[in-house]
């Protein structure tokens, strides 16, 4: 991304908002894209996006749009931070008007709904391999990131140019970005990260304590580790911000959707009555059967994110689930 060509981000929800925040307040001329063209023009017009990120006002250099191809066309490279679900629609969209120069980057943690495929992949399938691909993530809350608050995030991409080119983009004010290599790390991280957020949360729920909540992140990131390793990630790279870093935040704090969402089930309520009492997308919902599906393939073993899954899908209560857990025969820590 140079300092001369503008940066389109597609996805105008909390995130995204708070990405194209963060690269226009570093002086690139930025794009922000949305489907719904009232709703874009109300941002334009306003200079905040007061349903997601109300108080975190719009730099100079950001331009809320409808018009995707304008922004495309007048665009250097795209960063697209959708709902994973939505992730291969918008790449479609994208098909017929990007060029091959431009460099794809996404923000999106998950997993595709139904092929578990990871986000390079599912951009590389409906885009080919003319593009460079970079994925972005890290412990960041929108909020946090839109008001400037220090935050870091790792950049990876198999081109070390585009990786650095991004970052650069994204370094300063606070705000630092830290390049990668290990694509599949980074995104294995962000898309289990938030199934064990709602495991830890459950617990919290049924209040069990720091003592449990310490536990379950430890183990929870060990079983992530596993799953990353049978992918071919890097082990560093899920100690690092896309890991750990993310892990703790969205395990601990309660501007997580999915630790929420947790809380809820933890407390009684059934998944929909959850689901409808937050607003905007719990990812660890999505994520889990496809995070399970994926180690079932892999034959990695999964407790804690297992149990998840099956409180998230009705199968077991929350009490059922620790139950099992608890049952759960002696073994070495380190297995």
């Amino acid at each position: 991304m140079s300092e001369h060509k503008p940066i389109t981000v597609l996805g105008a929800g909390a995130f995204g908002t708070a990405l194209a925040i963060q690269l226009s307040r570093r002086g690139a001329p930025t794009f922000l894209w949305g489907r719904d063209a009232t709703v874009m023009a109300t941002l334009q017009e306003s200079r905040e996006n007061p349903r997601y990120l109300r108080g975190c006002a719009f730099p100079a250099h950001l331009t809320a749009t409808a018009n995707l191809a304008e922004a495309v066309r007048e665009s250097g490279d795209l960063l697209i931070s959708t709902p994973s679900p939505a992730l291969r629609e918008t790449c479609e969209r994208l098909k017929p008007l990007v060029r091959p120069e431009q460099g794809i980057a996404c923000a999106c943690k998950g997993l595709e709904p139904g092929s578990g495929r990871l986000a390079h992949e599912v951009i590389a399938d409906v885009l080919g391999d003319k593009h460079a691909i970079a994925v972005v993530s890290g412990p960041t809350f929108a909020k946090e990131l839109g008001l400037g608050l220090p935050t870091a995030v790792t950049v990876a991409s198999t081109d070390a140019d585009f990786a650095m080119r991004l970052a650069a983009a994204f370094h300063g004010d606070g705000f630092r970005a830290y390049t990668s290599s290990d694509v599949i790390g980074v995104e294995i991280g962000g898309a289990a990260k938030n199934v064990l957020a709602i495991a830890v949360g459950i617990a919290d729920g049924l209040g069990l304590g720091a003592n449990t909540r310490a536990a379950m992140i430890t183990r929870g990131l060990n079983e992530i580790r596993r799953l990353g390793a049978a992918l071919g990630a890097q082990s560093e790279t899920l100690m690092g911000l896309a890991g750990l870093g993310d892990l703790v935040l969205t395990c601990t704090d309660n501007q997580s959707r999915n630790r929420r969402y947790g809380l809820m089930l933890g407390q009684g309520k059934k998944s929909e009555e959850a689901q409808a009492a937050i607003e905007g997308v719990v990812e660890g919902v999505r994520a889990a059967p496809e995070v399970l599906r994926l180690a079932r393939k892999l034959d990695v073993e999964l407790p804690l994110l297992e149990m998840a899954g099956a409180v998230i899908s009705g199968a077991v209560t929350p009490v059922e689930a620790l139950q099992r857990l608890a049952e759960r025969p002696l073994r070495a820590e380190a297995g």
